[in-house]
């Protein structure tokens, strides 16, 4: 109403001014500092500051609410936050943690409550989850839905910036028989978030795996699986009609892995292509310069075949393991950076995909921490950004596109012996260091500035920083055969 006012009064003053601006003015003064034109200039200009100067906080006010939609409108890179950790912070810590990497969109597996109350009166914008297992009742009961949106949403939102509900998990491809229960827990939840007038805010969907899609290279012939079909395709009629986008869990890493020597890995990496070495769809004849963009067209292709055109992809997850065991050798470090790093600028630079130039999928990495609680493979536990005490499992290479993540942190960086490791373990690493890796170990001698604490563990420290600093903290200078780890705290103002 404010602004509504601002603009009547300039529109009023406009056509004042035109009109004594269209009337003729005598040549005697014309020119002249005392001219009726000029006097009218003047009452104008004043007029209008006394309004500009009285609307100009909601008009602030307005261009700010503007702003931060366009925001939301802009392709984001998130976070999943699993829990399976031996010492994940408390939630306050979390969201401490979470505003110091500058992370705006968070995805967790439930609708933890001291998450949600942490996140109050902050910008990140979170999307909560229904467990599989609580499928039956939300999509067996109208009650139950508006049950739970009153509890997880209604009593956080909008305080919490709840921005979406994932519902279920791959629950078509890992428990196929509670696929009748998707579209009634996604409509039910749905109609409860109408009855709350917040259905316009909060978006509903479901994760899919990439595999519900069939022969997704070239993208152009993808499908999705017809044995799905009929729970598939009610369910994007859904999305189409409420504006909510196809949430797909897309592993880059996972294609490669079942198609080496069919799919390079630079190709899954990001890395720059030559020409010869792009993919080429032969129908659409786009290029496909990585694996991910190519799922992202095949889940388009795939609803373009059942006449859904209207329905934006959203990459719930990806990822790449940073370690593995030996079934696993591309699970390294220097390969979860180079994917994870490549990922992020390729979604900031807003690029979009071969088939869809013009839209560029948010995703969100999986993820924020290893989850070191996890049954094997190896891998499971490595897929993290950070460990759990918030130290970062490697250092992503991000700058320059923003403070997103900040720990690409290059220049504040330190190499720590990790815990866990018996003396035996270290010693031989820290025997290496100061040996072959001829690091200065002359510190740590008898009666020298940093022997004591005279433990292996602080001299190990000491050794793999040394170590580390000298090689110019290139990738893979601090590993020891896995006993160390990067730290952004400073190994010499702390006793290991």
């Amino acid at each position: 109403m404010a602004n509504s006012k601002l603009l009547f009064f300039i529109h009023i003053l406009f056509l004042s001014f035109s009109a004594f601006g269209n009337r003729q003015t005598p040549k005697l003064f014309k020119n002249s500092p005392t001219s009726p034109i000029n006097h009218c200039s003047i009452m104008v200009i004043n007029l209008l500051s006394i309004c500009i100067a009285a609307e100009a906080e909601p008009l602030h006010s307005l261009l700010k609410d503007q702003n931060e939609e366009e925001e939301e409108k802009l392709p984001f890179v998130g976070v999943n936050i699993g829990t399976d950790v031996s010492n994940l912070p408390p939630a306050s810590d979390l969201v401490a943690f979470l505003q110091l990497q500058k992370i705006t969109h968070v995805r967790i597996y439930d609708a933890n409550p001291d998450i949600l109350k942490a996140l109050s009166g902050t910008k990140i914008r979170v999307i909560i989850s229904v467990p599989n297992n609580q499928l039956l009742a939300i999509g067996s009961s109208n009650a139950t839905a508006a049950s739970w949106i009153d509890r997880n949403v209604v009593a956080y939102y909008p305080q919490t910036l709840i921005a979406g509900i994932s519902v279920g998990d791959e629950v078509l491809t890992t428990v196929p028989s509670s696929a009748p229960l998707i579209l009634p827990a996604v409509e039910s939840l749905y109609n409860a978030l109408v009855a709350s007038n917040l259905h316009q805010q909060i978006k509903v969907s479901t994760p899919h795996a990439a595999s519900v899609i069939l022969d997704p290279f070239p993208p152009s012939q993808a499908y999705f699986n017809q044995t799905l079909v009929s729970f598939i395709l009610p369910l994007l009629q859904f999305l189409s009609r409420t504006g909510s986008p196809l949430m797909m869990n897309l592993y880059p890493y996972y294609v490669f892995m079942q198609n080496k020597g069919v799919v390079p890995l630079d190709n899954a990496l990001f890395k720059p292509l030559t020409p010869n070495k792009e993919m080429v769809d032969p129908n659409t004849l786009l290029h496909y310069t990585n694996v991910l963009d190519a799922m992202i067209d095949a889940a388009y292709f795939s609803m373009k075949n059942l006449n859904i055109t209207d329905v934006v992809v959203l990459v719930t997850e990806t990822g790449w393991p940073a370690k593995g065991d030996s079934k696993e050798p591309y699970a390294t470090r220097d390969n979860a950076d180079t994917y994870n790093s490549n990922l992020i600028r390729h979604v900031f630079d807003r690029s979009g995909s071969p088939l869809h130039p013009e839209t560029t999928s948010s995703v969100f990495i999986y993820e924020l921490f290893n989850e070191d609680l996890r049954a094997p493979p190896v891998s499971e536990a490595n897929w993290g950004l950070f460990y759990g005490n918030s130290t970062p499992a490697y250092l992503l290479h991000v700058s320059g596109i923003g403070t997103f993540l900040a720990n690409d942190t290059t220049n504040q960086t330190y190499c720590i012996a990790m815990d866990g490791f018996d003396s035996k373990t270290l010693q031989a690493a820290l025997d290496w260091a100061c040996g072959p890796g001829r690091a200065n170990c002359s510190e740590i001698q008898p009666g020298e500035s940093c022997y004591q604490p005279n433990t292996v563990k602080n001299h190990a420290s000491y050794a793999f920083d040394s170590y580390y600093q000298k090689e110019g903290k290139s990738q893979g200078t601090c590993d020891f055969n896995g006993v160390a780890m990067i730290t952004t705290t400073d190994p010499s103002k702390f006793s290991f």
